[in-house]
């Protein structure tokens, strides 16, 4: 017991055969203790029943900054299924796992997928405190899932290093990058299912309130970028973004192959953490980026991480953004990728203070690029809404 909190330690099972003994063991050690917050831990408690659950009800009334430590995954399961998990802190007991030596098999913003063996991965998060990222994670992918977007829920989190990562299981996947940079043939294949996956997406209806809308992340780039580009080019961009017309179908927010798995024959979209709602522009956008936006000065950039040459990364993006506008008008999909790199090279322009090195002449020369590009661009494009597949 520390001078700032009283701890106690809750053991074994406490069920309708012990619970009030427990009670009144708690009871005596609060006794004349005064109003310090209490820490149950738990690290020993096997099982807990409604009565003990009561004993805890009982417990929160007069000590309202109860915690619950050390919380075994059974026992954390009782606590959140009865919504205990809402009424007090509860801090769960968290395996842990190495990721030393292990496989690289997808990547986004916030973090990294290993291969931890034939049939689990684990997604490790870059935030230390990343608990509230994997619940949001957990939660969104457990609503894309029942609107009909194939993808893997997390059934365990684990403790990695310093940081937190949840386990899914992926029978045997590989991601669309690996198989693009081990199987090239298969570059068409990858492109119809892929855009396939893509359309679902765009084509889902997200009750509203459910997700972010992601036009708000375009418009604050925009607005982050103003003073990098001259007034009347500056103020033509966030107008254009804000004409951007509003939709309630669903956007993945990281969409590219190393986020796009085959497990099995199924192919799986991971790294849900992003999902929002909002026109398809912004998922488009994104796509440009990973594939050529980031590596448009250094070629090399897309090799080291998506694993496949600029090239191959060049006719992946050619391709499949005919496969989404159609192919049967090559004007349709050229001017579709005008108006899209609009909004990547804002997104790009927006994060250079943390992607690029600006201390050196190669961030600097990128940097003019990304500005250069996108000043080009807005001297011809006048919207960015786009003639999209069904919507002629």
């Amino acid at each position: 017991m520390g001078d700032d909190c009283i701890r106690i330690p809750l053991t074994g099972r406490i069920d309708s055969n012990n619970a009030p003994a427990v009670e009144q063991e708690i009871q005596a050690e609060l006794a004349g203790k005064g109003p310090l917050p209490v820490i149950l831990d738990a690290e020993g408690l096997e099982y807990i029943s409604s009565a003990g659950l009561r004993v805890l009800l009982r417990l929160k009334k007069t000590r309202p900054e109860l915690t619950i430590t050390g919380v075994s995954s059974q026992v954390y399961e009782v606590l959140e299924t009865t919504g205990f998990t809402e009424l007090l802190t509860v801090e769960k007991a968290y395996r842990t796992v190495s990721v030393k030596g292990c496989e690289v098999i997808g990547e986004g913003f916030n973090g990294k997928v290993y291969r931890l063996d034939q049939e689990n991965v684990v997604k490790t998060y870059k935030d230390a405190e990343a608990l509230p990222a994997i619940r949001h994670e957990r939660e969104v992918a457990r609503l894309a899932l029942i609107l009909g977007i194939p993808t893997a829920i997390s059934y365990d989190v684990v403790r990695v290093g310093e940081g937190y990562g949840s386990v899914f299981e992926l029978l045997e996947a590989r991601s669309f990058a690996k198989i693009l940079a081990e199987e090239p043939e298969k570059l068409d294949w990858c492109v119809r299912e892929s855009v396939a996956l893509l359309k679902k997406l765009h084509s889902t209806q997200v009750p509203e309130g459910k997700l972010p809308r992601r036009k708000e992340v375009l418009l604050s780039a925009a607005r982050s970028i103003r003073s990098m580009l001259p007034e009347a080019p500056g103020e033509k961009l966030e107008r254009m973004i804000s004409a951007i017309p509003e939709r309630d179908t669903m956007l993945h927010g990281d969409y590219h192959t190393k986020n796009i798995m085959l497990a099995g024959e199924e192919v799986l979209l991971i790294d849900m953490d992003t999902l929002s709602t909002g026109h398809p522009i912004f998922d488009l956008a994104q796509m440009y980026n990973s594939y050529l936006g980031f590596s448009e000065y250094d070629p090399g950039v897309v090799l080291r991480f998506q694993g496949f040459d600029r090239d191959t990364a060049l006719r992946f993006w050619q391709r499949s953004l005919e496969a989404y506008f159609g192919a049967g008008d090559a004007q349709k999909p050229a001017a579709a990728e005008r108006r899209i790199r609009c909004a990547a090279y804002t997104l790009l322009l927006d994060w250079s203070g943390d992607v690029l090195d600006l201390d050196t002449e190669e961030g600097q020369a990128t940097l003019a690029l990304w500005k250069r590009e996108l000043l080009s661009l807005l001297e011809t494009e006048d919207s960015l809404e786009l003639e999209l597949p069904g919507e002629e």
